[in-house]
């Protein structure tokens, strides 16, 4: 689904996020400013997301079905996988609804995995 906002940033995505779902998108965000206080907007796999040291730390996207967290890492939702079992998921993507969110403690876990990674 190719979209106007390819290269644009996070905050301008998520200002075109529906109503209903912005609050949501806006929250994942939050917490990975909070955990990544350095972390730069910019593009990652074609996606606005968080950089971190130039590596994609994480995207939140609102797709026709579903909300979506991308970690940009295949091994942090199979480590995983028993607590996402509310959720539909992939190895690089979890998705969720309005209806149920993500809490933010998994959130939290996800992207403190994430940035260790990173970081190591």
């Amino acid at each position: 689904m190719a979209q106007d906002w390819a290269m644009g940033t996070v905050s301008e995505y998520l200002a075109g996020v529906s109503e209903g779902n912005r609050p949501i998108l806006e929250r994942i965000v939050a917490i990975a400013r909070e955990l990544a206080p350095d972390a730069e907007e910019g593009v990652s796999y074609g996606m606005p997301a968080l950089l971190v040291d130039g590596k994609g730390f994480v995207s939140v996207l609102e797709t026709k079905k579903h909300l979506a967290l991308y970690p940009f890492s295949g091994q942090i939702l199979p480590e995983m996988s028993e607590e996402l079992g509310g959720y539909s998921w992939s190895p690089g993507t979890l998705r969720f609804s309005a209806d149920n969110p993500v809490p933010d403690s998994m959130v939290r876990r996800i992207l403190e995995t994430r940035l260790a990674a990173i970081r190591k």
